[in-house]
């Protein structure tokens, strides 16, 4: 059995507030970084249904709208309406398809930073562990 050093106690004692204090610090990261989303999450997803909702249907009702023109005014053998309604329909699923591939992309770097953030957390205290372990 070791002899108590006081000199080793102490450094142990400093080294487990710290880690405790690295803790408690990446916990309240989380829980603002969960306060900022959660307020926003619930609005951000109508918002995101709606955006989404009206980029597929502005251009379809404008395509058939103008469709509705033309055929009035320009009679040919197909149907214009039909003709921009498709072009419309296409139009705003590619638009709907490209804003949801930009937010699919900027939460993914977010959460790669946040994994990166985690990952050297893990490093440093691996090297705090080493580094109390070499002291004693």
């Amino acid at each position: 059995m070791k002899p108590n050093n006081p000199e080793t106690d102490v450094k142990t004692t400093e080294n487990r507030k710290l880690v405790l204090a690295e803790k408690i610090d990446n916990k309240a990261k989380r829980k603002l970084k969960a306060q900022r989303h959660s307020g926003t999450s619930a609005w951000f997803g109508l918002g995101m249904m709606g955006l989404i909702g009206w980029s597929i249907a502005l251009p379809t009702i404008l395509g058939a709208t103008l469709g509705i023109w033309l055929d009035k005014h320009y009679k040919i053998e197909h149907s214009w309406t039909l003709s921009l309604i498709v072009a419309g329909l296409t139009l705003g699923c590619f638009t709907a398809w490209n804003w949801l591939s930009k937010e699919d992309q900027a939460m993914r770097e977010e959460n790669e930073e946040d994994n990166q953030q985690r990952i050297e957390q893990k490093q440093e205290q691996k090297q705090e562990q080493k580094r109390e372990q070499h002291n004693d």
